[in-house]
């Protein structure tokens, strides 16, 4: 999977379906669409998928394909129609692994829409002994949107310790905890939240993990201190990588 690489926006939901289904086999394939940045495509084989798992009568699948697919909407900013997706799984179907994938689901929702105080509610409910028993990526992925609320909120002991979590659960080397690093200085007003940024965006790159780097181009075409033709051509860069990537929204964004 493409996020093992990076981590942030991970489809981790996708990872438990079983592949020798036919919803895990159009999952997998969805997977594999999204990770090369065709999210059109990789969408329209979650739907498939969700339809398979229904017909499968799989609670548990289906609960993981309507989170892939809020993930995929959070990320193209459709919040209202991430928000329908993930009011449709059933909790009470859910196993400790899945669970977590659906508290992360909420909380990068809420901090997509800069409702911090919601994706803190989130962090706070998740039951600590469940969260230290799941797979260690979506852990970091947790930990990960938990900082940049707290970063958000001023609770800068709380995100330092946050992202020590992220740290433990993924390499401090990768570009997943350089990412969670930039947001959290970014929203602290840190001067080097550029320079993190930019190597977040180095390694984003090297991954090729578009959605990634698109997404810190523009995060970077907001500081305060970057000079304004630089901020245009950050601008320009992340529009046209958002709208080969056919996400619009987020294109339309980039040139606002």
């Amino acid at each position: 999977m493409v996020m093992r690489k990076f981590g942030i926006a991970a489809l981790l939901s996708l990872a438990s379906i079983a592949s020798a289904s036919e919803s895990g086999i159009l999952s997998s394939r969805a997977q594999r669409s999204l990770d090369a940045g065709k999210f059109a495509k990789g969408y329209g084989q979650l739907e498939r998928a969700l339809l398979a798992s229904r017909k499968e009568a799989d609670l548990r699948s289906e609960g993981r394909v309507l989170m892939a697919m809020a993930q995929v909407r959070t990320m193209s900013l459709d919040f209202e129609l991430a928000d329908t997706l993930l009011a449709q799984v059933r909790p009470e179907i859910l196993d400790k692994n899945t669970n977590l994938i659906l508290l992360q689901g909420k909380a990068a929702l809420a901090n997509a829409q800069g409702n911090f105080d919601e994706a803190l509610k989130v962090c706070n409910s998740a039951d600590a002994d469940s969260v230290n028993k799941s797979d260690k990526p979506l852990q970091a992925s947790f930990y990960s949107e938990c900082a940049i609320a707290q970063a958000a909120k001023g609770r800068n002991d709380d995100a330092e310790e946050s992202l020590k979590m992220v740290g433990k659960r993924t390499s401090k080397k990768g570009g997943f905890y350089a990412w969670t690093a930039a947001r959290m200085a970014d929203l602290q007003g840190k001067r080097e939240a550029d320079s993190l940024y930019q190597a977040a965006e180095a390694m984003s790159i090297k991954n090729n993990v578009p959605y990634m780097t698109a997404t810190i181009l523009y995060q970077r075409s907001l500081l305060k201190g970057t000079p304004a033709d630089a901020a245009a051509d950050l601008k320009l860069r992340c529009k046209n990588a958002f709208e080969l990537m056919g996400l619009p929204n987020n294109a339309k964004r980039c040139g606002e």
